[in-house]
């Protein structure tokens, strides 16, 4: 009996360390970025596993100034009951302010990608809600749509995640030099029939911001 606990102990952990997992299964990567083959697991300055790629060559300090291009949806999402077109605009333009916000802070920011300039092109790629327990993160990237999970046990809490892929551009070139691919978890929805709002995923979002923020610091000090 003993052992059969232990047992039922250990799957319960390693369930929920799959259920928050912030690295994404390559077979869910949208296509959003031009090469994946680079990609390999790396901490992020707040300790998150993503899958990054950083040019060996990069010297940012031939770069003076920063574009962020619009974050955008990729594919582009159907709204849904509990997706709603609003929230989805939401998202991309509170994305957009938290990136300004804190890379602002580390680099001048470019009205328009010149020479000199680096580009930030960011696209949430996925949004999803499963029941906690019961079901891994779902994403089917083609229609972007909100996974509920399909089971009687409509009432327990449902955890929202969201996945970024975002590459780093030079503007002279259109030379690839830095991609990322993460995603995150939210606050939690109390079931299977609440809406997703902005609000769930400020958290995931302001997490990955300051993270590319920290991540230039850090190229910047081994100039």
């Amino acid at each position: 009996m003993q052992r059969l606990l232990g047992l039922s102990l250990l799957a319960a952990v390693l369930s929920t360390a799959g259920c928050s997992s912030t690295l994404v299964a390559p077979e869910q990567y949208s296509g959003f970025l031009q090469d994946y083959s680079r990609l390999s697991e790396q901490q992020s300055p707040s300790g998150a596993k993503v899958a990054r790629w950083i040019d060996p060559d990069l010297q940012i300090a031939r770069y003076n100034q920063l574009f962020l291009e619009p974050s955008q949806f990729y594919p582009q999402p159907q709204p849904s009951a509990r997706l709603s077109q609003e929230t989805l605009h939401g998202i991309t333009r509170y994305f957009d302010t938290a990136l300004r916000r804190e890379l602002s802070k580390v680099m001048p920011l470019s009205d328009s990608p010149t020479a000199g300039t680096l580009v930030l092109r960011p696209a949430i790629t996925a949004v999803s809600a499963s029941t906690e327990g019961l079901k891994p993160y779902e994403v089917i990237p083609i229609a972007l749509v909100v996974a509920a999970a399909s089971t009687a046990a409509g009432t327990r809490d449902q955890q929202v995640e969201i996945a970024v892929e975002a590459a780093v551009i030079d503007a002279q070139n259109s030379r690839v030099v830095a991609q990322v691919v993460r995603k995150g978890s939210g606050l939690d929805l109390e079931n299977d029939e609440q809406v997703i709002s902005l609000d769930n995923v400020k958290p995931v979002i302001d997490v990955w911001a300051n993270d590319m923020r920290q991540s230039v610091e850090q190229l910047k000090a081994k100039r």
